[in-house]
């Protein structure tokens, strides 16, 4: 039998210190990410998980 594996990874749903705007981000960005209203950097790679720049609001499964 073989047995299927939980990812790892999960999506993230953070708030810009900045504008307030809140939108769902990938927990293991490649690429930086930047607020879709103010252009701020949320979040930045480091080669596993992102580095947050923003409040997290929730972890969504």
């Amino acid at each position: 039998m073989v047995a299927i594996r939980e990812p790892v990874s999960k999506f993230i749903k953070v708030r810009c210190p900045k504008c307030k705007n809140e939108q769902i981000i990938f927990g293991k960005a490649t690429s930086e990410v930047n607020c879709l209203v103010c252009g701020r950097t949320i979040a930045s790679p480091t080669g596993g998980k992102a580095k947050i720049k923003a409040r997290v609001l929730e972890v969504l499964e």
